[in-house]
Parts: structure tokens; sequence; C-alpha cells
């Protein structure tokens, strides 16, 4: 068998036969299979590898559910138990006769169709015939979060005895106050929910009431999916949220107003912190959660280009001055934040922050919540943080007129502040601080450079497929190639496969543009300006307008233009530069 399993991974791809033969030799009495060890070693073409397995042993490639009927999707479920599915790998994918007749036999599917114990597995569980297909992990994944969605085996006793118990309201205090087991059972619950967006690199988790069920969906790339849940979930909706309240410390009691607290929790090694925000809705309660992982800002992470980067670290190096990120809420603006302030952490810098909350802890770096009910506001904060000399200061958001001047104040007297600002592109930003009341001298000469900055999302690169751009399409959306420009670029669109979930895109990457306040622009500021006169100052310094850096993005096949187009700024205000074809191939 495993000289089969050679001679096929040598004919898929692999270009280091020495490599192959120590990865097999590797592989253990009772341990991994030798397709599954060359998956995970990355030493073949994942699907040329399948595909020459498969037509090999004549064993179909199944390349994943389509469209899933309730009907079948509960014939499946019911074959086949979540959690035995989910030890073994294996996805009970479809009938091939009408599983009401005696002649019925399930397709499973499996990433090693050949491996025994999952053989066996199925033998002892399945009370029909069987064949096998083959897929990719990704797909076998995708599959088992498709068919059985969130919870395990143990759900469906929880809803059975939820519908059976004859007082509701006494049922669900023993299951979250009183029972050991109905709570390990809804904790068990609402951890699988997270660990399910986890899986699906989700940045947040809604679930909200909807009548008489719970619609549970997962913000994935940033739009919203929803999520498979079993039959009557909704009898569980009060219980379910009830105990993410207790998981986060808050009233259980208290449904009519709305509610903000925290979770901490270790999952399969990984710790994560989940921000969890309660809605009193007219259906009953909703209930946010964000997704908060430990993990580790960097400047190189933020995907900039050379240039920019280089820019960017020629600001931190500055001892003092304001350095504002700007743009909607959701567009990356805190995360840009911690990668500067993890950039300039060091020993010998004292760096303080306040923000509204506390999303991510940073070593080193003194951290401060908004507490407003108890006075604790942005420049109460502000003013304490001044006194307990600091180097470096973030403000999570300059909200009003006096957290601003405060801040303005710190980079006056020689600290660096770094702080956000709700506007639509980074020029706006000089207008928004006159706006709240700031003088726009002390404007120009406090704050060193505005960033502006939205997210886009990543083309699969398994399935996105090139195309000839014809320039009529930018010119619909206002934006035109200069008449010396003859060629039409190659650029990407989605396609869809298993591994981006059928949608053409996997992942998020953003997309910036930065004004750095030139000795130029500080006059102009001065004796306020006009937007537009400052703009044409800015495109003389270099400035690059974030539609032309999304579209640069688009050509390196990174992302769409559709994407870059959805995002960016107005039409009328990308008129105010025309591409140039040293701009579109920068």
């Amino acid at each position: 068998m495993i000289n089969h399993i050679r001679e096929i991974a040598l004919r898929s791809g692999c270009s280091s036969s020495e490599a192959l033969d120590g990865a097999l030799r590797g592989i253990q009495p009772g341990g991994s299979s030798p397709i599954k060890v060359l998956l995970d070693s990355d030493l073949v073409d994942e699907d040329s590898f399948l595909q020459i397995l498969g037509d090999h042993f004549g064993i179909p490639l199944w390349k994943g559910f389509g469209t899933l009927s309730q009907q079948k999707t509960r014939q499946l479920r019911k074959l086949f138990p979540a959690d035995s599915a989910r030890k073994r790998g294996i996805v009970p994918v479809d009938f091939l006769n009408d599983p009401e007749q005696e002649n019925s036999t399930v397709v499973f599917a499996s990433t090693d169709p050949f491996d025994l114990q999952s053989h066996s597995l199925a033998s002892r569980v399945c009370e029909f015939p069987f064949t096998w297909q083959i897929a990719s992990p990704q797909t076998i994944q995708n599959g088992l979060h498709s068919l059985y969605g969130v919870g395990d085996d143990s759900l469906d006793e929880l809803i059975e005895s939820r519908l059976n118990a004859a007082d509701g309201d006494d049922w669900e205090n023993a299951m979250i106050l009183d029972s050991e087991d109905g709570a390990a059972s809804l904790t068990s619950l609402v951890n699988e929910i997270i660990r399910g967006a986890l899986e699906q690199q989700s940045t947040d988790i809604h679930l909200d009431s909807i009548g008489a069920d719970l619609r549970i969906r997962y913000r994935i790339d940033g739009k919203l999916q929803d999520v498979p849940t079993p039959e009557n979930m909704g009898s569980l909706k009060n219980s379910v949220i009830s105990r993410i309240k207790i998981m986060a410390k808050l009233d259980i009691a208290e449904r009519r107003l709305p509610q903000d607290g925290r979770i901490n929790l270790e999952l399969d090694g990984k710790s994560i912190d989940v921000r969890v925000a309660t809605i009193p809705s007219v259906e009953g309660e909703t209930v946010s959660l964000r997704l908060l992982g430990q993990e580790t800002f960097t400047l190189d992470k933020m995907g900039m280009n050379p240039k920019m980067a280089a820019t960017v670290k020629n600001l931190l190096e500055m001892p003092n001055g304001i350095i504002l990120v700007t743009g909607p809420t959701g567009s990356g603006k805190s995360t840009s934040l911690y990668a500067f302030l993890s950039e300039i952490n060091q020993p010998d810098t004292r760096i303080v922050t306040i923000e509204d909350p506390v999303e991510n802890r940073l070593e080193g770096v003194v951290q401060i919540a908004v507490k407003s009910d108890i006075g604790l506001t942005f420049a109460n904060g502000l003013r304490s943080i001044l006194r307990g000399d600091p180097n470096v200061i973030m403000v999570g958001e300059m909200r009003d007129l006096e957290t601003a001047e405060i801040a303005i104040r710190a980079a006056l007297t020689g600290h660096l502040v770094f702080s956000t600002l709700h506007t639509n592109d980074a020029i706006s930003g000089v207008t928004r601080l006159i706006d709240m009341g700031i003088e726009p001298f002390l404007v120009a000469s406090s704050v060193r450079a505005f960033i502006a900055q939205r997210l886009v999302r990543r083309l699969c690169s398994n399935c996105k497929q090139p195309y000839r751009l014809d320039p009529s399409i930018l010119s619909s959306h206002g934006w035109d190639f200069p008449d010396d420009v003859d060629h039409e670029p190659i650029l990407y669109r989605p396609s869809g496969c298993q591994q981006c979930r059928g949608t053409g895109y996997r992942g998020r990457l953003a997309i910036y543009e930065l004004v750095v306040v030139t000795g130029a622009l500080e006059e102009l500021i001065a004796r306020r300006a006009s937007s537009k006169e400052l703009l044409q100052q800015a495109l003389q310094d270099g400035f690059l307008p974030m539609r032309t850096y999304g579209l640069n993005k688009a050509v390196e096949g990174e992302t769409s233009l559709d994407e870059v187009i959805s995002v960016t700024i107005t039409p009328s205000q990308a008129n105010e530069s025309a591409l140039s074809e040293a701009e579109l191939m920068r």
C-alpha cells in the first residue's frame, strides 16, 4: 500500500523523493495513515494527489455538499452521530437509493477511505451498507460544519428534555443554576458555538431571537453566514442566552436593558477573550459575541506596501506628535494601533493606553479601560496618564473636544500620541478636528500624519480566475485611464471552491492611504484651506489615494476590483486624480 502511495505522490508533483521516503519511514504502527501524513507534510499538491489517488483506486472525489434539503439533512444526521463523525473525520454525504428502502447504500467521505478504524466504526454505527469517496481535509471540515452545525449528540438529548419538560421555567432554572449536568451541557454548547466560529475564522457571533427560533450567524470575512442548527433549537434560546450571561458575569434577570460583559476561555490550548453585548428586542434578547484572540500584532502583518511601511516606521521614531488612524467601525483601526505600539514597545519606553474597551492585552503596556459610570472617561483618564510620566500614549478614540485638546497638549509637551477618528478618508481628519473646535494652528503643529484604512476580502488563491480588465468598467465608476494607456491589465475575480466555502474569498487585508503633514500642508491647515486644496497639496507631496492603493492590490491578485470599489471613496472624490500607468503598476 505504501509503495502505491509513494508512486502516486511522485506522479502528483512531489519533487523530493528523499523527503517523501523520510516522511513515509516516520509512520508509526497505529499512528497516522500515509495519506494523512503526506497531506500534513505539504510534500504533495493536495488537489492533484487526491485526484490521482482516487483515479488509481477507483474512488470518486467528493467536492462538498451542494444545497442540502432539510429532509436529507435530517436523514444524514440521524444516520451517523456528530461525535463519531467529528472524531474520525468522516461525513455521510448521500444515499445511493431511497433511505426508506432496504437496498439503500450510504456514501461516506473521508480523507483516508482505507482507514480500518473508520470502516469498523461505520460498520458498528450505520445500519446500511456503505461505500466511500475521498476528499481534502478542508472539504471534510466544511462538510461536517454544513451537516451538523453546532453542538454534539448530547444537544439532541437536551432539546428533547426541554420539549418534554412540564414547566419550562423550572426546567431552565434547573439546567442553568442547579443541575451540574445541565449547566455542563449548556456550557459545552456555548463552547462549541465559539469553537465553530474560531474554526471558520469568524470575528463575531450573533444569536438572534426570531419568533420561537434561535438564529446563529458567524461573521466571516466581514459577511454574516447562517450556522446550521438542529430542529427545535429555539426551545433552548433562553437557556443558551442565560448561560452566556452567567459566563460573562451579567444579570440573567435583567432582560429589558442592554448589558456588556466579557468571557475568558481556554479552548484547545488557546486563550480566547470574548466580548459580550446583549440587546433587548421585540422578539426577545439577542446576544453578540466579539472574538478577541491573544494574537501578536506587528507592523509586518499590516500588509502595507514597502514605501508606506517605511514612512510609518519613520513616523513611529518621532519623539512627539499625534498619529491618527481614521475609518469607519470595523475597519481595523485598533489592530493598526496595537501594531504601532508593539513596534515601539521597549523596556526604556513607558506606554500607557486608555481604551473603550481594552480589546487585547499587550505585555509591558499599561492599559486602562474607560468606565463612564464611575467618571473614568477618556478625558479624565488622559489627564491622569499625563501625571504618570508616559513616553507614548494611546487614546482609543477622540470623541469630543476635551479629549482632543488634552491629546494635543500632550503632543506639544513631548509625548507621542496615537488615536482614532471616524472619518471617510485621511484628509477629512483635518476637517473633523477643526469641526470639534480645535484651532487650525494647533492641528497643524501637533498632528504628524493621518492614516485611513478599510478592510477588503482577500481572493482565495485556490480558485481565483484571471481576466483582462476592460477600462470601461473603471469609467463606469468614475475612474478613467489616461489617453496614453492602451493596455488592459490582468486582474482576478472570485470563483468559489470548498476551501473558501464557495465565496471566492479567504481572509481579509487592509488597504490604506497615508497623509503626512508636511510643511506645505501645515501652512494650508493653519489658514483653514479647503479640503480640495489640502488634497491637491497632498498629491503633490506623493499622497497615494486609497482607491489607487486598492487597485494596486487588485493588480497583484490579492483582492478583486469589486471589493476595492465597494469600500473606497465616492466616484467624485476618486476623480480628483486620474490613474496613470505608473500608479497602476506601482
